[in-house]
């Protein structure tokens, strides 16, 4: 009885937090109009939601909600540092030199990614605020710095959104790219969040799984691909009113493909066959438990999704930034550090900031051991 109890406090007072502290335009907004039509003729809406590839569970029974709320109070996980992650802090300086032949990435954080790819450069689900929550009083907060301001950036070619939970499409930080004149890449419906935040929508474009479009005309193709997870923003946005996928970038001479959030599901065959091989995958590692299966990969699942979309290089991603779930924190890179020995798969473990070339991959050097 205490738990529901609990339980019950928690949602009040979180409901009431959120709305006393922060602007609802957090929040953003459910489509209508042409948007709406245009997401009812997906074949991945099902008249009144996005679906996923296979049947999937999305939600939690009342015995589920006081399994995790318990486990949020009396865990015995280290889910968090001891001590401030370190970075290597970066200005705008520090990506020049960089040649159009070359394939390099830049992890911010998380799912946060910097990739110059072939004469290109492309911002993924970027998350620059202190928190991932609607509030900035409370929500999980972050373990280290973001390594460089936003206006430290290069000037980009697009900015890609994977889909819209707060851990992967930050407002504040999308309104403030905004102001470049930046072009963003974002799912199905979330062009209404953006648009309730002051952004044109001669300034985005909306894709839905397998669509495929390149920046200004380019000879870089970006396609929204498949993912298994869902959608999101909270308490008047409906879950699953906008889509989730992942990304598959190919350059002249480079591959690469971004999973977002996912789980298991036989489409990652079928976008290996498809774009593979890939120079290199950034694949979800972290933020996975026993009670949410379907919707997000644990590390080993992210080796064989590697091994599944014919990668060379793996950058595992999604961990080391937020407490997002019940696993100690410095749980995945070991797990899938493990893993990777065992496959014979070449993954790195960059710290945030680190500026890596995939044609000079750096060794493993555990940096995470320093802060357990």
């Amino acid at each position: 009885m205490i738990f529901i109890i609990v339980g019950a406090l928690l949602i009040i007072g979180t409901v009431a937090f959120v709305i006393s502290t922060d602007n609802l335009a957090q929040f953003g907004a459910g489509a209508k109009g042409e948007r709406l039509a245009k997401m009812k003729r997906s074949p991945n809406f099902d008249g009144e939601k996005f679906i996923n590839p296979v049947e999937t569970s999305t939600s939690w029974d009342f015995g589920q909600f006081l399994t995790m709320v318990k486990r949020s109070f009396f865990g015995k996980e280290e889910r968090s540092p001891k001590k401030q992650i370190d970075i290597v802090e970066l200005d705008s300086s520090s990506f020049d030199g960089y040649s159009s032949h070359d394939l390099r990435v830049t992890w911010m954080g998380h799912s946060s990614i910097f990739l110059e790819i072939d004469g290109f450069r492309l911002l993924i689900d970027p998350v620059w605020s202190k928190r991932c929550s609607p509030s900035s009083l409370g929500g999980p907060e972050r373990f280290h710095p973001t390594p460089i301001a936003l206006d430290g950036l290069p000037e980009l070619d697009a900015v890609l959104i994977s889909h819209d939970h707060y851990d992967h499409l930050d407002k504040d930080a999308v309104c403030r790219l905004a102001e470049t004149g930046v072009r963003f890449i974002i799912p199905l419906g979330v062009g209404a969040h953006l648009e309730r935040w002051g952004i044109d929508q001669s300034q985005f474009t909306e894709m839905d799984w397998w669509d495929s479009g390149s920046p200004n005309n380019s000879n870089l193709t970006i396609t929204a691909t498949p993912a298994r997870h869902f959608s999101g923003r909270g308490l008047f946005i409906g879950a699953n009113n906008t889509l989730w996928l992942s990304w598959a970038i190919i350059g002249p001479k480079h591959r690469v493909f971004f999973s977002g959030d996912t789980g298991e599901f036989p489409g990652l065959a079928e976008i290996g066959d498809k774009f593979g091989p890939f120079d290199l995958t950034m694949i979800k590692c972290g933020a996975y438990d026993p009670l949410w299966p379907d919707i997000h990969l644990n590390p080993e699942q992210a080796v064989q999704a590697h091994l599944t979309l014919k990668g060379e290089i793996l950058l595992p991603i999604h961990w080391g930034t937020f407490n997002l779930a019940f696993h100690d924190w410095f749980e995945p890179p070991e797990r899938i550090w493990r893993a990777a020995e065992l496959h014979q798969v070449k993954a790195i473990f960059p710290r945030p900031g680190q500026i890596v070339s995939i044609a000079d991959p750096p060794t493993v050097d555990y940096w995470w051991r320093e802060y357990k």
